[in-house]
């Protein structure tokens, strides 16, 4: 399959990117800064410098045309402010959306956040935050061309990935590696029985494939 990421310089991207290439895919990752592409081209992804923050739907589209899968991992980042927590979490999620629709890539992987609504409370940057992707989220929803997924980690950890989650509608607080984190995005992208789901994961005791297997009722 053909996948691009968009944030394909983040932290799970990365990873994803990794597992996704070892795995026989083509994937693609969207990038900002072109010093990054070397990053992307060793963890065998084929780099492709666009700003979402610019970029119009045609050109989103153009990138994602004859992909098989879309997944957004991008995100305005550690020490942004309310403004690019709008443009970034929330904009270039909408963007990348209508551009898969355009492009007619059908699915559709959301990394969300844990508490992502877009009705949170609060007047800190996190809350801005939460909301930002609460509305991303809620607009991807929406989306009946997509077949769409969305995953709510818990918090991020570098600890080494276990291979073992809980992935759940609900699955409460609780720290996740970002290498289980990616993982799963793994399986997401290979089976779209798991479309029109909204999942939460934490570490846990279950296989990433038979968590995966389990949520698409398989």
């Amino acid at each position: 399959m053909r996948i691009v990421i968009a944030g394909g310089h983040g932290q799970i991207a990365l990873r994803l990117e990794r597992l996704l290439s070892a795995g026989g895919h083509e994937v693609a990752g969207v990038i900002r800064k072109p010093e990054q592409a070397d990053d992307l081209r060793e963890a065998g992804a084929e780099p492709v410098v666009l700003d979402l923050e610019s970029a119009s739907v045609e050109d989103v589209a153009q990138v994602l045309t004859g992909a098989d899968v879309a997944v957004f991992a991008a995100g305005a980042g550690p020490g942004s402010g309310v403004e690019r927590k709008d443009t970034v979490d929330r904009g270039a999620a909408v963007l990348f959306a209508d551009a898969a629709e355009r492009a007619g890539v059908r699915r559709y992987i959301v990394v969300s956040s844990m508490g992502a609504d877009p009705e949170h409370a609060g007047d800190e940057i996190f809350d801005a935050y939460l909301r930002a992707k609460g509305a991303a989220d809620a607009y991807v929803r929406a989306k009946r061309g997509l077949d769409w997924t969305i995953l709510k980690p818990g918090i991020l950890t570098n600890d080494a990935g276990t291979g073992l989650v809980r992935l759940e509608a609900s699955t409460g607080r609780g720290p996740v590696p970002r290498d289980d984190v990616a993982a799963v995005l793994a399986e997401l992208a290979e089976t779209s029985a798991t479309a029109g789901l909204t999942l939460e994961l934490v570490s846990g005791s279950v296989p990433v494939t038979v968590a995966v297997k389990a949520v698409a009722g398989n």
